[in-house]
């Protein structure tokens, strides 16, 4: 047992086989082989009220069933669901989709500015997570940051940049611990570079590479999280904002 790393976190084991492996119910239709995991539920409830979004089936949690939407239109179709909250459960949700066929993979949703640079509804596409959390250590080897997809980060900025939306790119810092984002952590990833805090993409990312399927996550900037105080930004209200980085997401994951 001496050669045995500190910490159980650090003890990656490469077997890609598991006890137990993603084996989600088969939805009514075919699964599209792309996949918009979309963090705004609300969004996602108009736009099946609206029928633009039709429910195939659903992944299954202790909190309830999560539906899988099949949006049509003339381009490609595309599957559409909400990830779930932390890391544990959005990484679960992925690998059921990718085991469902799912191929390539575009993520929207919010965050926290570590800056006031980063005003709120402000466009920030993810070029790295910091892995403060513990899924992404299951998938890759033990390091400090996971580097997001090169062609899916493309795809993103080409649909931005199309429809002249003001972006930056930027490192995330990706924490399970919502209420521990102290002043001295948010420091220090400020120091290396982070831009925004949340809680999913560098273990969304590290599953995505470790199935070998390109994924991209584009986010908007919400609450602020500064030494000074939390300032909520009434973040969650920008209804409009939240639909159009739907839409542009569906288009990235088109592109991609």
């Amino acid at each position: 047992m001496s050669d045995l790393p500190p910490w159980p976190i650090l003890e990656y084991d490469p077997d890609p086989r598991a006890i137990l492996e993603p084996s989600p119910p088969l939805p009514a239709a075919p699964v599209p082989r792309r996949a918009v995991l979309c963090f705004f539920q609300e969004v996602l409830e108009q736009l099946q009220a609206c029928k633009r979004l039709r429910v195939i089936g659903q992944l299954k949690s202790e909190i309830g069933p999560n539906p899988l939407y099949l949006l049509e239109g003339e381009a490609e179709p595309v599957l559409v669901l909400h990830p779930g909250v932390g890391a544990p459960l959005a990484a679960g949700f992925l690998e059921e989709v990718i085991a469902l066929g799912v191929r390539k993979v575009m993520v929207c949703g919010g965050c926290g500015a570590l800056t006031p640079e980063i005003t709120a509804g402000h466009v920030i596409v993810i070029t790295a997570a910091v892995r403060d959390e513990g899924t992404s250590y299951h998938y890759l080897p033990p390091a400090r940051e996971v580097v997001a997809d090169p062609q899916a980060v493309a795809a993103l900025v080409a649909t931005l940049e199309h429809h002249r939306v003001p972006y930056r790119l930027g490192k995330t810092w990706t924490t399970d611990g919502l209420y521990r984002e102290t002043p001295g952590r948010r420091a220090r990833r400020v120091a290396e570079g982070c831009l925004v805090v949340e809680m999913e993409a560098a273990a969304l990312m590290a599953v995505a590479r470790f199935r070998g399927v390109p994924l991209g996550q584009v986010v908007y900037g919400g609450d602020l999280v500064i030494p000074e105080g939390w300032d909520e930004r009434e973040w969650y209200l920008r209804a409009s904002d939240r639909e159009r980085l739907f839409w542009l997401t569906v288009e990235a994951v088109r592109r991609l």
